[in-house]
């Protein structure tokens, strides 16, 4: 399946009337926070593909359309926090946020908060493995594990509980975003046991394979 990723970065090259001319074999978009539900909406309408999304740490406002409408979630979008879904055969989770830094904002967890969530999920990934043979083929989040990718300062700190996650439920891909890549040099890429980690920001264009259930 051929997946577009975006976070953190509203780019010109996707927000644009002829987006679908140069990108016409997109079969999925995949959205890790940060981004506002306009240019979610926009790119799933003009490419005509599903949409999965998550929140980040900056998602918590109020966001409107051009013409003054009150935009609450992506429309045509599907949330996939705290939830497991299947797209035409890929097996999908994900999860909100950051490290929280801020007492009360939405989409900012602690360790325990974010274990918590993980909690969630637990249940229909054991399904999963029933029926598919597997639990899970891409986790899809907005902060990065604990020591990949991520940085020294709380607010972009990675969860440890995700590299739990990664080696008990062994997706074949994590997808995040929340750390920006300013510099070529930097590591954007990084295998945890059977999972590649993949910091999307601000985009990323992935071949997945479907596996046959």
């Amino acid at each position: 399946m051929k997946v577009l990723a975006v976070s953190d970065r509203v780019l010109n090259r996707f927000y644009n009337t002829n987006v679908r001319d140069h990108y016409p074999d997109i079969e999925l978009v995949i959205g890790c926070g940060d981004l506002p539900f306009y240019y979610l909406e926009f790119l799933i309408s003009s490419l005509d593909v599903p949409l999965l999304y998550v929140l980040g740490n900056h998602d918590g406002g109020l966001q409107y359309t051009s013409d003054n409408r009150e935009l609450t979630s992506v429309h045509g979008g599907l949330y996939i926090h705290g939830q497991v879904v299947n797209v035409k055969g890929l097996l999908f989770a994900g999860l909100n946020g950051s490290m929280r830094y801020r007492p009360r904002a939405p989409y900012m967890y602690t360790e325990a908060e974010m274990r918590g969530q993980i909690a969630r999920l637990v249940p229909s990934l054991l399904w999963n493995r029933r029926k598919y043979g597997r639990y899970l083929d891409v986790l899809v989040t907005h902060s990065p594990p604990y020591g990949i990718h991520d940085r020294d300062d709380l607010p972009h700190t990675g969860f440890k509980v995700f590299l739990q996650f990664l080696r008990v439920f062994k997706p074949r891909y994590h997808l995040h975003g929340h750390i920006h890549v300013y510099r070529r040099s930097t590591v954007r890429q990084t295998r945890v046991e059977e999972t590649e980690v993949i910091n999307i920001y601000p985009y990323r264009l992935l071949n997945i394979p479907v596996i046959a259930s």
